[in-house]
Order: structure tokens, then C-alpha cells, then sequence
């Protein structure tokens, strides 16, 4: 009877996990806490089926779910990986489950840089579709006053590609089993990260423009702030990295939970250098003639 029910192949079946509906539950308790917030910030009222869902506590509550749910399922895929059950095949899966998502996230910045490109590209247009002070023909609209790229913007630059030198000195230590490059390499990459997210914050607050009554401030800080959200997540996801590999996790042939955080990582740095070149350097004076 026994050997009936003996594994014979690479694929890896879970048991039951209570985490997906967790997961939709929290995102749904958000989703309506989030219009709570939007409607209280406009000194509105949001009520649902007579309960009142003003302000931000039906946000936090959802908010608090997510992050529970993401640190309890991903605790039960570390368990899983560390009891022998990521064989090549659930490798690989994991592989392509990590690429799509990558490309979905492409696929959202891209949605911000056209919103960019329509309104520098076009300014005449863009302020038919939007309540926005008038670009006056020009891009960055009359009136702007813009960052320098090569001084903040460029420091910044320099710090995410140096961290992404960092994280492959990491990767490649960790190929060759060398414990303390992998521990180091990672150590300098948080902290350039963190680094980078407070220059960010330092430019945020010294902004001539603000996010409202302008589509240049609107696009800027939407496609920026977005991609400054991202380095924050995987500065997160590189620090568990490395308390994991402070820990012992991670050997030559089973590493995919910090190959991932690094494949995130690199993603930020080329949308970084793509937001440095369109929105900073060339968005600085476009012609009138666009």
C-alpha cells in the first residue's frame, strides 16, 4: 500500500494552503479601504451596505492581511525548498512563473513612459484630456522648474548600477560557494539601496513642481515614484536574501530565491537608466517643435 502512494516524479504537490484566499480577501478589504482613504482625503463620505468606510482603517486592515499573507506563504515556499522538494522541474516552473512576472511589470512601466511621451510629444493634445494647467506649446510646460539630470539624478545612476555590480558579485561568489562575497556583496547592495531611496526622497521634497495641477508633475512623479516603490521592494527582498544567507540557505545548485531577488534587481536598474535618458535628460528641454 505503501508504495502506491511513493513519489515517482519531479513535480512537487503542495498541500492544502489557506493563503491564495487569505491573499484575495486582504486585496478586496484594500481595494475598498483604498476609496475609503480617496474619499476622506476629499472630505467625502464612502459607505457600503450602511457601514461607513471612511478613512484609512478598512485600508490598513487589508494592508495588514497582504503583508501577513506574503510573509506566511513565502515562509512555506522557503520550507518547501529547504525539505528537498524544489527538484529541477518546480525549478524551472519557478523560473517562468518569475519571467512573466517580470514582464508584466514591464508591460506597467510601459503604460507610464506612453502617458510621458504623450503629453511631452504632444503638449497641445494632452491638455484637452486632462485638468492640467496649459504646457503653453512646450515640454517641460512654462513655468516648470525642472531638475538638473546631471546632479542628483545622475548620483542616483551611478549608486543603482553600482548595486547592480554588487548583486552580481553576490551571485557569482555564490556560485563558487564563497560564503562571504555572497554575504558582503549583498550587505552593499541594501545599503545602496537604501542610499538611493533616500536621495530620491531628498528630490521629492525639493521639488519646484508639485504632483497636482500640472501633467508634467503628474507623469514625473507617477513614473519616477512608482519605480522608487520597486527599489524599495527589492531592497526588502534582497535584505531577507541576505538573512537567509546569513542563515545557511542558498548553495551552488539550489538558489533560486536569490536569483529572483537579483533578476528583480537588474529589472529596476534598466527602468532606471530608461526613466534617467527619457524623463530626466531628454524630458529637460524638448523642442517646441514636438
Amino acid at each position: 500500500m505503501a508504495e502506491a502512494h511513493t513519489k515517482n516524479h519531479d513535480y512537487h504537490l503542495v498541500e492544502p494552503s489557506p493563503w491564495p484566499f487569505l491573499a484575495s480577501v486582504g486585496a478586496f478589504v484594500m481595494a475598498l479601504g483604498a476609496i475609503g482613504l480617496m474619499k476622506w482625503n476629499v472630505e467625502e463620505t464612502f459607505q457600503v451596505l450602511g457601514l461607513d468606510l471612511t478613512g484609512w482603517g478598512i485600508f490598513a486592515v487589508g494592508l495588514l492581511i497582504i503583508l501577513y499573507t506574503m510573509y506566511a506563504w513565502w515562509r512555506d515556499a522557503i520550507r518547501e525548498g529547504r525539505q528537498g522538494h524544489h527538484t529541477r522541474v518546480v525549478s524551472l516552473h519557478l523560473r517562468y512563473g518569475m519571467i512573466m512576472f517580470i514582464a508584466s511589470e514591464v508591460m506597467f512601466f510601459v503604460a507610464w513612459f506612453w502617458a510621458y511621451f504623450g503629453a511631452a510629444l504632444f503638449p497641445h493634445e494632452a491638455i484637452q484630456y486632462a485638468r492640467v494647467e496649459a504646457t503653453g506649446g512646450h515640454w517641460p510646460p512654462e513655468g516648470i522648474a525642472i531638475f538638473d539630470p546631471w546632479h542628483l539624478p545622475l548620483l542616483n545612476t551611478l549608486i543603482l548600477l553600482t548595486s547592480g555590480t554588487t548583486v552580481t558579485w553576490a551571485h557569482h561568489a555564490l556560485l563558487h560557494n564563497d560564503r562571504q562575497g555572497l554575504e558582503w556583496g549583498l550587505t552593499f547592495t541594501v545599503v545602496l539601496g537604501l542610499i538611493f531611496s533616500i536621495c530620491q526622497g531628498y528630490e521629492y521634497a525639493h521639488a519646484a513642481f508639485s504632483f497636482s495641477g500640472n501633467i508634467y508633475g503628474a507623469t514625473f512623479f507617477m513614473a519616477t515614484g512608482f519605480h522608487g516603490f520597486h527599489v524599495i521592494v527589492g531592497t526588502i527582498f534582497l535584505a531577507v536574501c541576505l538573512a537567509r544567507a546569513t542563515a545557511g540557505d542558498f548553495t551552488p545548485k539550489h538558489h533560486f530565491g536569490f536569483e529572483a531577488a537579483a533578476w528583480y534587481w537588474h529589472f529596476v536598474d534598466v527602468v532606471w537608466l530608461f526613466l534617467f535618458v527619457c524623463i530626466y535628460v531628454w524630458g529637460a528641454g524638448t523642442p517646441a517643435a514636438h
